[in-house]
């Protein structure tokens, strides 16, 4: 064809085009026309009306659980076309609603079984998920729509059991009536049934948090072979998983087992699940080690087994799941190192293996896997340095390496992970400088180094000066010796934690350009000069701030018009504080005030009393305070005033404390009767510590069931009278210390009922009488640890029965891997309230204390280690002699018997008491040889056999070698090293020669180190340090003798706690 037939074809094509066109528009036209004159309406009047009823079930209620929401009925109008509604799908022919999607639309009320959304036949798709319907059952109407293929019920409040109409849906391929976290609805086996008969069509079921801990697992045999996602999360589920009959699914990509009561292994039956892209089986109880059949699960993309109880390592075949990109393992007993084959896993995105056992270093090879988002490896025993090769993660959000081993230097190269938004590196052994390159780390918002030994970074820290997205540092616990850094203008940056630290100087004025920090914590450093908080201090936003233990502070300087409009928490113990901080007025938040070991003299201002009004905590404990005790208030949880000048009576108001769970009073001046109120006042409190002050009459006899006390201490008042029997009721009782009274009573043997007393003391008083349990059989202070009945009128034998049956002295109690000590915890009520008020409720603990005699002398106050066991029944009448039951106490340490008339010889049973530090067993009428097997006594400090009439040689040989003359006085008939008095026989006093029973201890200590510290009576975030046996003598045993005192004593507000296993 030629050039010129060509352009004629082309204008005969363009001209029917035209033609076309034309007539296109003729024909909508008239067709609109037509509509519009004779059908002006697509949606019937019927369907229409029906769907306006149904509006009127309803009132608009803001739902927060959808991303998007907003109220779709609001554009459903009389007189308009229903299927231009929000949320209303119509058949394009005919104009039935077959579509009706009212998720997220703000809906509050109820769906009754008449209601006229039933009146829609045509129905093909209903989608009322997340809404409110108040915990109405869902209506058996439901199962009236023939043609409904999709129903999404979820998140809408539904509750009851679900009818068992929803069987009738047969053409039903997406069923979805799941809840978040309650169990609001149930299934029984019944309707389980007859919903997997009938609905044959069915590719999609979720039915996660719907209680189904009734249904029987057989009633899954035979769902529907196309079903492709099956989610049966928190129903309840209990058994094991082969029970479940859904491993002839050969179309499912997704399954969620979670959050149920599953036991068991996992089967190798996964195998045949090959289409399977996310498995999820985590919050179970789950057992054994992962199963070689998952490996085969090629097309797997999610994987998720944390919190069971599986074990074992990671199979290197898990390198198989080459299309996986979520792993979650965390909190399962899982060991060994980190497979090399996790390398090929080029897609992975989310790796979780924290809170486990594993151990190793990370490989240098996960640098390889270039398209990981976030590595969560917290909580293990992993070791080594951090490799310069996941500087390779370009896109690396989070990374969480804490509480491990980790040492070493932050690498430099870490900087090159620009991406990255939050660093978790605390609770580690790393080293060194925090590496200037952390500056690159734009879009960093968290980082917690804590709880290292990062050094000086020579007068600044680098990245808390020019990140602009910081909201949290948390630097704290290190070895940080650099000044304060001048702080840039900065809007971003909300907590701020340099706590523990050797920082020095200044605290700088240029905090105040944080404008937005609401967290300040730098107590425990060497900071000094003065704090002055004026007009200048723009800190408008800060709600906690703690100074406290800054040992050269020289005091605070507040101008009276300056406030903290927001502040809750303040911390300034150990400040050299003079006077209240005047900018407290205004502080009409203020939670948590701890202002103890001060110098803040006379009364209590009266603007303060407004000032507490709705403190929970407060503590103003060793100051020169004076007047009155002041009132706590109703929702106060914790309430420390001992150690001050205090004087008048306690006020009756103070049972109006409901709240109150410490109240600690001791060592003032306060007088007068203890109100009987005290007994019954709070369920909740756990101490009541009344100690060295004047109280006088008798313990009221008011203590009710189910109280919650832990600590009963009334030591060193003018008590008198009998025990209340009402003690019997305070079943918590841990500690129970009433010694330096006038109460005349004989041995209360009721107080068998206590279970838990770990510690009684009635030392000093009046009682009188044999001691005798009341008991036939069965178990009695079976975890008492420290027994204190001296200086008393007690008379007969000792009480063996009793020897007997103290389990607390026979057992070990020393595998932690810290000192631990006895102490009440306050601050974990209201757990279960969702208002984070409650959840920052201040927590802590009052720490227990006892005195103790060594010597002749008391060393009073003293922490009382969980290992530390002692049982002194010194200056009684005893008689008769000592029982062979004693020598079970093997992990007895102190034991004091002196002052009485028990004649007969030493029991060479002692030997066992491999554990005892100090035997005073003076001023009896001992009589016979000092047995020779107490030379195996290897911890023994302190030896004090004076005053009897002990003859024969005295035993040569390891600690009886570092003895003086004075542990044997006024025995006239032993001989022998170190008595100047030569034995008879020209040979030595015999030695005996048997293993060493250190080997034992090597393993029995797990400190190797046997400690008492020095406490005030309450420590809020206790630190100490503790004694290692680098010699034969215990070093706690000469710390009380030469009155040695440990250092101070730090505390921290709302100090995040170690991750536990739920």
């Amino acid at each position: 064809m030629n050039s010129s037939g060509i352009m004629r074809w082309f204008i005969w094509l363009s001209q029917l085009f035209y033609l076309l066109l034309l007539f296109y528009s003729q024909l909508t036209s008239s067709s609109s026309s037509f509509f519009n004159s004779s059908s002006p309406l697509l949606c019937s009047q019927d369907q229409s009306s029906a769907l306006l009823q149904f509006k009127q079930l309803f009132s608009l209620s803001e739902y927060v659980h959808c991303d998007i929401s907003y109220p779709k009925m609001e554009s459903w109008k009389e007189g308009t076309d229903c299927c231009s509604w929000d949320g209303v799908t119509c058949d394009s022919v005919r104009g039935d609603v077959i579509g009706l999607d009212l998720s997220c639309s703000w809906l509050y009320g109820t769906i009754p079984s008449n209601a006229s959304l039933f009146l829609l036949p045509h129905l093909q798709r209903l989608n009322l998920a997340f809404n409110d319907f108040g915990g109405s059952p869902i209506s058996s109407g439901f199962g009236g729509f023939a043609k409904l293929r999709y129903l999404n019920l979820s998140g809408s409040q539904f509750g009851g059991e679900v009818p068992l109409e929803l069987s009738h849906l047969s053409q039903l391929s997406s069923l979805d009536l799941s809840s978040k976290y309650i169990m609001d609805l149930s299934l029984d086996t019944s309707i389980v049934k007859r919903l997997v008969q009938n609905l044959t069509k069915l590719r999609e079921l979720h039915l996660d948090w719907v209680n189904m801990s009734s249904v029987s697992h057989t009633s899954f045999m035979n769902l529907s072979s196309s079903l492709a996602s099956l989610t049966l999360g928190g129903c309840g589920l209990r058994g094991s998983l082969p029970d479940l009959d859904i491993f002839g699914l050969q179309n499912l990509h997704e399954l969620n087992l979670g959050s149920n009561g599953l036991i068991g292994e996992i089967p190798s039956s996964f195998s045949n699940l090959k289409a399977l892209s996310s498995l999820s089986l985590g919050y179970n109880n789950l057992n054994g080690t992962i199963t070689l059949a998952l490996s085969n699960l090629k097309e797997l993309s999610y994987l998720d087994l944390q919190f069971n109880n599986l074990s074992g390592p990671i199979p290197a075949s898990f390198g198989n799941l080459t299309k996986v990109t979520q792993i979650f393992l965390g909190y399962n007993y899982f060991t060994g190192h980190i497979p090399s084959s996790l390398s090929y896993l080029k897609d992975l995105n989310i790796i979780d293996l924290s809170d486990n056992k594993f151990q190793g270093s990370i490989l240098v090879s996960l640098g390889n896997l270039t398209k990981v988002t976030d590595i969560m490896l917290y909580d293990n025993n992993f070791t080594g340095q951090i490799p310069s090769s996941l500087s390779n993660l370009k896109y690396l959000n989070f990374i969480d390496l804490s509480y491990n081993k980790f040492e070493g230097s932050i690498p430099m190269s870490l900087g090159n992970l620009t991406k990255v938004t939050e660093i978790m590196l605390q609770y580690n052994n790393f080293t060194g400088h925090i590496p200037s390159s952390l500056s690159n780390l734009k879009d960093l918002t968290f980082t917690d180094f804590s709880h290292n030994n990062f050094g000086g970074f020579g007068g600044k820290i680098p990245f808390l000066t020019n990140l602009t997205k910081l909201t949290a540092v948390d630097l704290s616990y290190n070895q940080l010796t650099s000044q304060m850094c001048e702080f840039q203008p900065n809007n971003s940056l909300q907590s701020l934690r340099l706590e523990n630290n050797r920082l020095n100087g200044s605290i700088l004025n240029s905090i105040s350009n944080l404008v937005n920090l609401r967290e300040l914590h730098l107590s425990s450093n060497n900071l000094s000069g003065i704090v002055e908080f004026d007009k200048s201090t723009n800190l408008k936003e800060l709600n906690t701030l703690d100074l406290s233990n800054n040992s050269l502070l020289l005091g605070i300087k507040s101008n009276s018009n300056h406030t903290f409009p927001h502040l809750r928490n303040l911390s300034m113990s150990s400040c050299n504080i003079i006077e209240f901080p005047k900018f407290l007025k205004s502080s009409k938040y203020l939670k948590y005030l701890d202002l103890s070991n001060n110098r803040i003299p006379n009364q209590i201002p009266e603007w303060m009393f407004e000032v507490v009004e709705n403190l929970q905590f407060l503590d103003l404990h060793a100051n020169l305070l004076q007047g009155n005790l002041p009132v706590p208030t109703s929702n106060m949880t914790a309430f420390f005033m001992s150690n001050n000048r205090l004087t008048g009576e306690i006020p009756s108001m103070i049972c109006k404390a409901s709240d109150l769970e410490i109240l600690d009073i001791s060592n003032n001046n306060l007088s007068g009767k203890i109100p009987q109120c005290l007994g019954n006042f709070s369920h909740s409190l756990l101490v009541m510590d009344l100690r060295t002050n004047n109280f006088d009459g008798t313990i009221p006899d008011t203590f009710e069931k189910y109280n919650s006390l832990a600590t009963i201490a009334f030591n060193g008042n003018h008590l008198e009278g009998k025990l209340p029997k009402s003690f019997v009721n305070c079943t918590n009782l841990e500690v129970l210390d009433l010694g330096n009274n006038k109460i005349n009573d004989s041995f209360p043997y009721w107080l068998e009922a206590l279970s838990e007393l770990r510690l009684l003391v009635l030392s000093n008083n009046r009682f009188h009488g044999p001691i005798r349990n009341h008991k036939n059989k069965g178990v009695f202070f079976s975890k008492l640890q420290i027994l204190d009945l001296s200086h008393n009128e007690f008379t007969s034998l000792l009480p063996g029965v009793y020897f007997e049956n103290l389990e607390a002295m026979m057992i070990s109690n020393e595998k932690a891997q810290e000192p631990q000590y006895l102490a009440a915890y306050y601050g974990n009520i209201n757990r279960f309230e969702y208002d984070r008020e409650n959840i920052e409720k201040p927590k802590g603990f009052y720490q227990d204390s006892i005195e103790v005699t060594v010597k002749g002398s008391k060393i009073e106050r003293l922490r009382v280690l969980t290992i530390f066991t002692m049982i002194d029944l010194s200056s009684n009448q005893f008689q008769g002699e000592i029982p062979d039951a004693l020598g079970r106490l093997k992990f007895l340490r102190l034991l004091n018997l002196s002052h009485n008339s028990l004649t007969g010889h030493i029991p060479s049973t002692l030997r066992n008491l491999l554990a005892l530090e100090a035997l005073d067993l003076s001023s009896n009428k001992l009589t016979g040889e000092i047995p020779m097997q107490l030379t195996l006594l290897t911890f023994l400090a302190m030896l004090n056999l004076s005053q009897n009439y002990l003859i024969g040689p005295i035993p040569q040989g390891k600690q009886f070698n570092t003895f003086d003359n004075k542990s044997y006085d006024g025995n006239l008939g032993l001989c022998g090293s170190p008595l100047s008095i030569k034995c008879s026989t020209n040979e030595p006093p015999p030695t005996i020669f048997l293993e060493d029973n250190d080997s034992m201890f090597a393993e029995g200590f797990g400190w190797k180190a046997v400690l008492i510290g020095y406490g005030c009576g309450f420590v809020f975030g206790l630190v100490v340090g503790y004694v290692v046996f680098k010699t034969r003598k215990p070093q706690w045993i000469l710390r009380l003798t030469e009155g040695e005192r440990e250092g101070r004593v730090t505390g921290h507000i709302n100090q995040r706690p170690k991750r536990r296993r739920s």
